[in-house]
């Protein structure tokens, strides 16, 4: 399962820290990410990391502001948010894909989301 922490709100051009713990039946973790949902619109990628090589993939709405890491070790991704800006009010998905026992075929994982708001 997966736990997301630092949803809240904040001013334009403040930042926010979302942090996401997978825990359960782990025997190693593909890739972990973020993806957001705002009212009346489809879910869309915000950030992933893949696990193997640590490359990162990133919207181009959030290029240059967004920061994501993945620690391995903690089975942990984090997702630093700087110049904030409106249009990243949403909810904020922890996305994973596990491979749960040796051999097993992979699963993905949603954790319940963390609301994000950006306002004055």
């Amino acid at each position: 399962q997966l736990q997301a922490y630092g949803g809240g709100s904040v001013q334009p051009g403040g930042s926010l820290r979302l942090s996401c713990v997978a825990s359960g039946s782990i025997f190693s973790i593909n890739d972990m990410g973020w993806y957001r949902q705002a009212p009346g619109k489809q879910r869309e990628l915000v950030a992933a990391a893949i696990s193997s090589g640590g490359r990162t993939n990133y919207a181009d709405s959030v290029k240059g502001r967004f920061t994501i890491s993945l620690d391995n070790a903690k089975n942990t991704v984090y997702l630093q948010m700087n110049s904030l800006k409106p249009e990243d009010t949403a909810v904020y998905y922890c996305n994973a894909v596990v491979v749960p026992y040796r051999g097993h075929p992979t699963k993905n994982f949603w954790g319940k989301g963390t609301q994000v708001t950006v306002s004055s």
